[in-house]
């Protein structure tokens, strides 16, 4: 099964138009069909496209619910606010708006419960979703350093595992109280969370020999 849109193909170009339409379409089958209900063939008739131009896009309804989706998540975007504090409590709020809409919440779990037997779905997951946003810590965090409120990484393997980290965080955290635990993420609770996430960002640049540590 191919798990990803070919970059580029011989012949007459993709249309963004089009592409556009059918993951709009996608996300409006999601809401009034369901995971079940949702078939390529009821897109296309939404899209106004053909059939055979979902499937020289798409390798079946796995695919394209993960596209649809990850769109929705493209939307986000890190504000300079002035402060890591802010920063983070601004996209986190961000993060939250977009899992409360229909669309978001039904195909991301669906595809996430699909994932779960099949490689090729999660790593497309990961590919459109994960990698796409974690250029938010990535920004954030180097803002951060440069205002002087988080502490240079010398170290670029400890930075990449410290930003997968922060990722797995703050992703982890909101879609769990949003989708699982069914809890608004509301002002109070994104600050402390962004209180304790702030906690944990300092501690991670902290020196871990404990004879470092010690040193006067």
């Amino acid at each position: 099964m191919q798990s990803r849109i070919p970059a580029s193909r011989t012949g007459r170009p993709r249309s963004v138009a089009a592409d556009a339409a059918i993951l709009a379409a996608t996300r409006a089958a999601l809401v009034e069909l369901g995971w079940s209900g949702l078939t390529l063939g009821d897109v296309a008739t939404r899209a106004g496209v053909a059939k055979t131009t979902l499937y020289r896009r798409w390798a079946g309804k796995n695919e394209l619910v993960v596209d649809a989706v990850a769109e929705l998540f493209d939307e986000l975007e890190l504000p300079d606010s002035g402060s890591l504090a802010a920063d983070i409590e601004g996209v986190v709020f961000q993060f939250a708006t977009i899992l409360a809409r229909p669309e978001a919440k039904s195909g991301l779990m669906a595809v996430l419960a699909e994932s779960q037997c099949d490689d090729a779905l999660r790593e497309r997951i990961r590919d459109s979703i994960v990698n796409r946003q974690k250029r938010l810590v990535l920004e954030g965090r180097a803002r951060a350093q440069a205002r002087g409120e988080l502490p240079p990484e010398t170290d670029p393997e400890t930075a990449a595992r410290n930003a997968d980290l922060i990722f797995d965080v703050v992703a982890g955290s909101v879609v769990h109280r949003t989708l699982v635990s069914a809890e608004q993420a509301d002002a109070a609770w994104v600050q402390r969370f962004t209180a304790l996430l702030i906690g944990g960002l300092n501690a991670t640049t902290q020196p871990t020999d404990p004879a470092a540590s010690q040193a006067p």
